[in-house]
């Protein structure tokens, strides 16, 4: 269990836990009486409400509490729940309205929160919900991502939240004129459900006058921040916890309206209240991914070198601001809005609506996926529309090694890169010359057959500094507890497994804490691929001084000088002894002479910069034109992730990503009707990636380490569906390009695409 190798590929520890059942996620835990929370939520997507009758279910059976937004703003409580905003590119804030944690005279979306029924069982709360007299005059319903349309709130004219933009507006508009030739393409980045496979819950209760919220979340210092603003309480007085959590994506890095009602409850009532989300509930109410459409223009030169680059995006923000959500089009993919290609003349605009819809706001890569997705579906259809390989129109165009440290057209400093040798690596490992023969192969059987290459780079997100403490037990344990969140990405095996390596501690005796306000007093949570790489720095930099504190410890004790005492990453070595205590053995020593303060080591540490993830994936689909049916049949990925800790992670959560990836570019997609009612809230209605929708996947890493982190280490978590989005589209429009077809969107479902052949092949044969 001890055989611990630094970045050697290590099983997780805790899927034991998990494939046995003996994962403690929220509603595993929740406290044993604790009564049952349901959420009434609205039918309709925008309407005033006329009437709330309340009478009938209150005096349900075993109905104890029914809160509304009345009720709540009673009890002292803030309903406006906490979002950040961009300015305008005026220089003014963007429209802020309040989103109500229950509604307040209006509804804005189906599946708005609009009463909580707390009662002693489930059963009981959904017959009071069936209680209920809920009126309304119907108003105008708005649904698409474009201005105009009835207004949603007073605050937004036109619906538009936010116009923003980044870079220089005038020079691009000048590099366009004087360039020799230019592309302009259309790219639509379709609406998704997140679909984590355990769905959102949480319960709250009072202990000892302090009020404890456990969630299925990302990190709970954010919820603590905000509960303590809306009730107004001492943020001492609130504990959050977060037990194991069935996937994140983003989706539960905010806090969500159900997590104050019930806090609200559990306060009022003074006994527990436990709330878990159904799959439809999940489906009409969890932030949603993507969903915005842009204009993708590239100015080029004579010789094929790009000298401008232009995006005109309008994403939808659904019917509220979440937390992030106006962030994310705008700063966020502004990150890598250009990409690894060596340009300086760039310009960004992007504007914000609000719709009668469910809120949109990070998923996996939040930001950085659209933007490459953009960009490289941009670059590929440049390099057939200029008639020129798409694999050598981005070689030329490369930032190239000697240029780095480099600082692109929005500000980021690309601390290291090598794109030119990953590319190459890549052209190898997927058998780039052996395309022919396979196309030839597939025409042979009747089918269209597709390559698309994405050379991806994302920026690793979140905040840059971390905390982490080191404990040793009286039992020969050690505790580390850390600031960020395992969702289920191997938390528990990668952090345990880099302490093991520098202490030479046995894996199976350090256990890792996590997702606890009492016990970790700050952290970043785990978001925009950044754990691995902060909390393995500050443990890193924390674990240099707790052996330098043991050392001088030994030192003493052995009546030498310090620097006749050494570590060897597994046991202290002593001039002129033959003793080689390990550290464990060391700590026993200093607990017994009453050194107690070596016992406990903590500290916080900040990274110097950010560090860029890069690589290429290669799709490879085949379609068959008589039923429009794609199928990805090969991907091959070679991906720069610098130093790895645990390779056989870093490969799974790369598999993961090019799932998901795939899943949006193929099946995934969110379809509203004309009165905002969602069409696809069910798995009977709503496409997810299935095992015969994903290859297996070819996995390689070509490292350039990072010199932004002591580690070289590059974050991994998103870059999978980073590069899966365009890889896959690309590869698609390669195979439908000979006949006639010069756009088509995702998702790639059999209708859309053979629809699209057909009234492409019927336009050709009408010429």
């Amino acid at each position: 269990m001890d055989a611990f190798g630094k970045s050697q590929p290590v099983t997780r520890l805790e899927d034991t836990r998990f494939l046995t059942g003996a994962g403690r996620y929220v509603d595993d835990i929740a406290p044993r009486g604790a009564l049952h929370a349901y959420v009434f939520r609205s039918p309709v997507a925008h309407a005033e409400i006329t009437a709330l009758d309340l009478d009938e279910a209150r005096n349900a059976p075993g109905v104890h509490l029914i809160l509304t937004a009345a009720d709540v703003e009673e009890m002292g409580i803030s309903l406006g729940m906490q979002f950040s905003t961009v300015k305008n590119r005026d220089g003014s804030r963007a429209a802020a309205p309040e989103r109500p944690f229950l509604a307040k005279g209006r509804v804005r979306f189906v599946g708005e929160p609009v009463a909580l029924i707390v009662a002693d069982t489930l059963a009981q709360a959904r017959d009071a919900a069936e209680a209920i007299v809920f009126d309304t005059d119907d108003l105008p319903v708005h649904v698409r991502p474009e201005p105009g349309g009835p207004a949603i709130h007073d605050a937004a004219p036109d619906n538009v939240a936010f116009d923003w933009g980044k870079g220089d507006e005038a020079g691009t508009e000048a590099a366009f004129a004087a360039a020799a030739h230019t592309v302009s393409v259309p790219v639509a980045d379709n609406r998704i459900i997140v679909n984590a496979m355990e769905p959102r819950g949480c319960f709250a209760e009072v202990e000892d006058g302090r009020l404890h919220v456990c969630f299925g979340g990302q990190g709970v210092w954010g919820l603590k921040d905000e509960l303590a603003a809306l009730f107004d309480m001492d943020r001492e007085s609130i504990r959050i916890t977060n037990p194991d959590v069935g996937g994140g994506f983003g989706m539960k890095g905010m806090n969500y309206p159900e997590y104050f009602a019930v806090a609200a409850a559990a306060r009022a009532l003074g006994r527990p209240v436990r709330w878990m989300s159904e799959r439809t509930e999940a489906m009409l109410t969890d932030n949603q991914g993507r969903d915005l459409i842009s204009t993708v223009e590239l100015a080029f030169d004579a010789d094929h070198k790009m000298t401008a680059y232009r995006v005109d995006s309008v994403c939808n923000l659904g019917a509220y601001c979440s937390n992030f959500a106006q962030f994310i089009q705008t700063e966020l993919f502004s990150r890598v809005l250009m990409g690894t290609y060596d340009v300086q003349t760039t310009w960004l605009r992007c504007r914000g609506i609000f719709t009668n819809t469910t809120q949109i706001d990070a998923y996996r890569g939040a930001g950085r996926p659209e933007a490459i997705f953009a960009l490289e579906r941009a670059m590929d259809q440049a390099a057939r529309e200029l008639g020129v390989d798409p694999w050598e129109l981005r070689r030329k165009n490369f930032i190239p090694p000697a240029k780095f440290p480099y600082t692109s057209a929005t500000g980021e400093t690309y601390d290291v890169g090598d794109f030119a040798r990953v590319l190459d690596r890549v052209e190898q490992t997927c058998d780039r010359a052996g395309f022919a023969a396979r196309r030839a192969a597939s025409e042979a059987r009747g089918k269209l057959r597709g390559l698309g290459l994405c050379y991806y780079i994302e920026s690793i997100l979140g905040a840059p500094d971390e905390s982490v403490q080191i404990d040793f037990r009286e039992d020969g344990t050690v505790a580390i507890y850390v600031g960020t969140q395992s969702n289920g990405q191997g938390h528990e095996t990668v952090f345990a497994q880099f302490l093991s390596d520098q202490t030479g501690i046995p894996v199976d005796r350090i256990e890792v804490i996590q997702g606890d306000s009492d016990l970790i007093a700050q952290g970043g949570g785990t978001g925009g691929s950044r754990s691995v790489t902060v909390q393995n720095t500050v443990t890193l930099a924390v674990t240099k001084r707790m052996i330098d504190a043991f050392a001088a410890f030994l030192a003493d004790d052995q009546g030498v000088d310090a620097g006749d005492v050494r570590f060897d990453d597994e046991r202290f070595r002593v001039a002129g002894s033959n003793e080689t205590p390990t550290l464990l053995e060391v700590a026993d020593k200093a607990r017994a002479a009453g050194r107690d303060d070596l016992l406990t080591h903590a500290g916080r540490e900040t990274l110097p910069g950010r560090s860029y993830p890069n690589g290429a994936h290669v799709a490879e689909v085949e379609i068959d034109p008589e039923t429009g049916v794609t199928e990805v049949v090969k991907y091959t990925v070679c991906d720069d992730f610098g130093n790895l800790i645990n390779p056989l992670l870093a490969e799974g959560q790369v598999h993961g990503g090019v799932a998901q990836g795939i899943g949006q570019a193929l099946v995934e997609h969110v379809v509203h009707d004309e009165t905002g009612q969602l069409l696809t809230a069910t798995f009977m209605d709503y496409g997810m990636p299935r095992a015969d929708t994903v290859p297996m996947i070819a996995f390689s890493t070509e490292p350039v380490p990072s010199t932004a982190n002591p580690l070289g280490m590059k974050g991994c978590g998103e870059a999978g569906t980073v590069g899966a989005l365009a890889a896959v589209a690309n590869a698609v429009a390669d195979a439908v390009w000979d006949r006639g077809v010069r756009r088509i969107d995702m998702p790639f479902t059999p209708s859309r695409v053979w629809a699209t052949l057909n009234r492409e092949q019927g336009a050709v044969a009408a010429e």
